[in-house]
């Protein structure tokens, strides 16, 4: 809700997506290895029933493949967990190694793959992608959103062609932020996760997550509460006082001015309660005259 301030919405939707991070984390787990792209770097863990000498971890090289027992070199990468177990029980058959061989392959450490994390929030830096993750887990795994992020959160979406990801440089987050029809982004309201997890997009190796910083407004003068407000599109100067507790008993509406820059310069425009603020305007409320 527009007149809520900054500080208390931040903190609110902050605790929400912790809790629903713990919710949906059983759920994630179970899916990553059904869901998980084996990927160079990425350690193996694969046991073979009754067959201790062939039960090891196993590291995926550059070219994604790795060395096992009998077999020799065996694909891996850009394979499933399950693809890989029934590669290496097919070829163990076809080798006459075993008959009927029970395989089990997890992934004992993730490696290849990352999310990149980015803007208010308040630990930004790089998650390890386990195959199954969504935007709400990421943003708990980052310490949940700060007091100044805004209201929508973006999504790049990697499209370096297989190459390994790497996290976008600000020109191309600034770009990002001004597209609306972009196929590769992504464009997730963050007010909506309180009441509904529709937008609880699920995640992809190289995707980066970038929550900008809110749209604010500056209130200062004969007001309760100097400092400055999240800005609502169509927001007016009543409303903009309403987030500052109102005008004091020495403060006059009568008397309303608004420093906007205009062409990067700071111009004052004297204003009523009905006018129009913009991002960026400080609010300023003079003494009356009496």
């Amino acid at each position: 809700m527009w007149m809520t301030p900054l500080r208390a919405v931040r903190g609110r939707r902050g605790r929400l997506l912790l809790g629903l991070f713990f919710l949906l984390l059983p759920v994630g787990a179970l899916r990553a290895a059904d869901d998980y792209i084996v990927g160079p770097s990425d350690v193996l863990n694969i046991a073979v029933f009754d067959q201790p000498q062939l039960s090891s971890k196993y590291i995926i090289q550059s070219d994604g493949t790795f060395t096992f027992p009998l077999i020799g070199r065996v694909k891996a990468g850009g394979l499933t967990i399950q693809a890989i177990e029934k590669d290496v029980r097919d070829q163990l058959v076809k080798g006459s190694f075993l008959k009927q061989p029970q395989v089990t392959v997890s992934v004992e450490q993730y490696r290849s793959q990352q999310i990149f994390i980015m803007g208010e929030v308040k630990q930004p830096g790089i998650l390890q992608f386990t195959g199954s993750m969504t935007i709400i887990e990421a943003l708990a795994r980052s310490g949940s959103i700060t007091e100044h992020a805004g209201m929508e959160a973006l999504i790049l979406r990697s499209t370096n062609g297989g190459q390994a990801p790497q996290a976008p440089d600000a020109a191309t987050l600034a770009r990002a932020q001004s597209s609306t029809d972009a196929h590769n982004i992504v464009h997730v309201n963050l007010q909506n996760l309180q009441g509904t997890l529709s937008q609880n997009v699920e995640l992809r190796g190289g995707d980066t997550i970038f929550v900008p910083k809110a749209e604010s407004v500056f209130i200062s003068g004969q007001v309760q509460r100097v400092g400055e407000y999240v800005y609502r599109k169509g927001m007016t100067v009543r409303q903009v006082l309403t987030l500052a507790g109102g005008v004091t008993e020495r403060g006059s509406t009568r008397r309303i001015q608004i420093i906007r820059s205009v062409n990067g310069v700071d111009t004052t425009i004297g204003a009523t309660l009905q006018d129009a603020v913009q991002p960026g305007d400080t609010v300023v409320v003079r003494e009356s005259f009496f």
